[in-house]
């Protein structure tokens, strides 16, 4: 019997084994040229800034606008609102560190303060020295402390349901778990399928092509590691007090099937931003918390009529 039970504990290790090798060498890395040469796009161009590697875009001619998206995200979910500002103005946007085209950071620092600080010296070294601002999400939290610290070069900022209030209680939590670094070795597609699902209003509206490019830039070697890196250490600070010191025109916008930044918390942030000189609020029923993905162009038309008023 006892002859028996060892014989079988062995085949189900070895069966483990085998499994494990399956796994790993179905989910193996994808190399970033090969990336490159599927994702860069004609306008695509490549900056490094303290040993990182920036993947960006600079399109269109006028006033900067420089879009920064969010976590998981890339920049080619801006495109629809590129197609609707780049005639009239000079959209930038970049692939943040551990994001898209742009690979991890050699200093494996993922805080709110690295990636402000390399955020600017992206746009100095871009020569730019007025701009306005736009963010969702994780971008959101960036465009809103560096409008805070830099008001006398941001001209105007666009918030899309940014990832500030709820990212306090997410703080609070304690990280990533150990055991979620598993996605370094093993990511099934069914991840950011499900990802991007929950983040829809109507998930009907989920295009493949856009999870199948979200999966394909997730396998960029070191690219997991990186992203389970910012969540445990990248934190949005005193949000509260920052958003109160906005004094700059603001644009505020918020799909109202929002489950990650629900819709409620849009009326704190207007109290917040009472000290803005000016605030416009839009909300779109049905839409979810990738509103930059699910109602693009919808949303890219509010942004240049709001750019295109004067104030």
């Amino acid at each position: 019997m006892w002859r028996f039970i060892g014989r079988s504990l062995l085949v189900l290790a070895l069966l483990g084994l085998v499994g494990v090798g399956i796994a790993l060498w179905a989910y193996q890395d994808i190399p970033a040229a090969e990336l490159e040469a599927r994702y860069a796009g004609p306008t695509s161009r490549f900056i490094t800034i303290d040993g990182v590697r920036f993947h960006y875009r600079d399109e269109g001619t006028g006033p900067v606008v420089l879009l920064l998206h969010a976590n998981f995200s890339n920049l080619i979910d801006w495109d629809p609102w590129v197609d609707a500002l780049k005639d009239g103005y000079r959209v930038v946007r970049l692939d943040m560190s551990s994001h898209g085209l742009t690979g991890p950071d050699p200093t494996g620092d993922y805080t709110q303060e690295r990636t402000l600080d390399l955020t600017g010296r992206f746009i100095d070294a871009l020569g730019i020295r007025k701009l306005s601002l736009g963010g969702t999400s994780l971008g959101g939290t960036v465009a809103i402390h560096y409008a805070a610290a830099h008001p006398d070069r941001v001209e105007r900022l666009i918030l899309l349901s940014p990832g500030s209030l709820e990212g306090k209680e997410k703080m609070r939590s304690g990280g990533v778990p150990k055991v979620g670094y598993v996605l370094k070795y093993v990511l099934p597609r069914a991840l950011p399928a499900a990802m991007l699902r929950s983040g829809f209003g109507d998930p009907t509206k989920l295009p493949d092509a856009l999870i199948d490019r979200w999966y394909d830039l997730w396998m960029r070697e070191g690219q997991r590691e990186a992203q389970l890196d910012r969540l445990s250490q990248y934190k949005a600070g005193d949000i509260e007090g920052v958003v109160r010191s906005i004094r700059v025109p603001v644009l505020l916008l918020w799909g109202e099937a929002n489950t990650t930044a629900v819709f409620a918390q849009s009326v704190e942030f207007r109290e917040l931003l009472k000290n803005a000189p000016s605030l416009k609020f839009i909300s779109y029923p049905g839409v979810g918390h990738m509103a930059v993905e699910e109602a693009g162009p919808r949303i890219g038309k509010d942004v240049r009529a709001w750019l295109d008023t004067p104030i």
